[in-house]
């Protein structure tokens, strides 16, 4: 009897066992999934490059990691992705400088318009500045896995725009959230109108805002130039974007991938640059064949922007640029 009690006492503690095994195996088997959001509309070339970055990343870590995107502005504005990736409820992000600022605010030294006049400029800056951005949302909880610049960003209205008077009259799309640029536009005498860039749209279609400073491949895949179809062809910036995952995220994914997933968003990162140099002229002769006006300012009215933007620099000076990181852009693009 007692010999038999033993046996039912070994077989159980031997189910038990090979539960417990089944149980940590599929702990350790699980699949990270990844939530990514971007702004990217969904079918966009930047959308279909994410996809491939996350199909590398599964191959590279054996079926472990699996990106899910969701494009298009779905999970909200870009300061909405960036607190919805501080509780957890999405993880990654595509995002551009605005919502970069939002976790550190050293990210507005691209803001500075005209103050960058070829890719040279841009990335002089960005070998300056990469390693404290870098630090500032690391100290913040974020990786940072690629930075770098997208494209320019010129002005498009539903009318002609040559100088700043012109501007003036029209009311321009702001960040919603990003309020001090908002009061620095209404003390050099615009009228700004914050909207959630997923509202841009149909501000436009209701005549809440007639102004826009925003990519030509952005205007075309919105088709926003088709109220706002008159360009201002002067570089009013550069948009620079970046690829960010929560380092609580990261951490979960074992250390070994690190180095390859770094490569592989990078790769995907110059990728889109490069396809961007090339699709800009593209997207602007293919708006201009549905209508798009470009207007080239003379050489007098550059210099009417340029005395403007010197109007407004103590607003944006130490104001929503740090002094310090505003006069480090300013030296290095003109030393270049």
């Amino acid at each position: 009897m007692a010999i038999i009690k033993e046996i039912r006492l070994f077989f159980r503690m031997k189910n038990l066992i090979v539960i417990l095994i089944i149980s940590l195996s599929s702990v350790f088997c699980r699949n990270i999934v990844i939530k990514m959001a971007t702004l990217a509309p969904e079918g966009s070339e930047w959308h279909g490059m994410l996809i491939e970055m996350g199909q590398e990343w599964k191959r590279a870590t054996n079926g472990l990691v699996k990106l899910r995107i969701y494009p298009g502005g779905v999970v909200g504005d870009e300061r909405d992705m960036i607190r919805k990736m501080r509780i957890g409820q999405i993880h990654s992000g595509a995002v551009t400088t605005e919502g970069l600022s939002e976790i550190a605010p050293e990210f507005v030294a691209f803001y500075i318009p005209l103050a960058f006049k070829n890719d040279g400029d841009i990335q002089i800056v960005l070998d300056s500045i990469s390693g404290e951005l870098n630090g500032k949302l690391a100290d913040n909880g974020f990786k940072l896995l690629h930075f770098g610049d997208l494209g320019w960003v010129y002005w498009f209205s539903d009318s002609k725009i040559l100088t700043p008077q012109d501007l003036k009259s029209k009311k321009i799309f702001t960040w919603a959230g990003d309020f001090k640029w908002a009061e620095i536009y209404k003390k050099a005498g615009y009228t700004p109108v914050p909207l959630a860039s997923t509202d841009l749209l149909s501000g436009l279609q209701t005549g809440l805002v007639n102004s826009m400073a925003t990519m030509p491949l952005y205007a075309l895949s919105q088709q926003s130039f088709g109220i706002a179809n008159h360009m201002l062809d002067l570089k009013w910036g550069a948009l620079l974007a970046g690829i960010i995952i929560d380092m609580k995220t990261w951490n979960r994914i074992p250390s070994q991938y690190h180095d390859e997933l770094i490569i592989i968003a990078k790769r995907i990162g110059e990728k889109q640059r490069n396809m961007n140099k090339v699709a800009e002229a593209q997207a602007i002769q293919a708006m201009k064949e549905y209508g798009l006006q470009v207007h080239t300012p003379s050489e007098e009215e550059k210099i009417i922007w340029r005395d403007e933007i010197n109007t407004m620099e103590p607003f944006i000076r130490g104001n929503v640029i740090p002094s310090e990181l505003y006069d480090r852009v300013i030296r290095l693009t003109k030393e270049k």
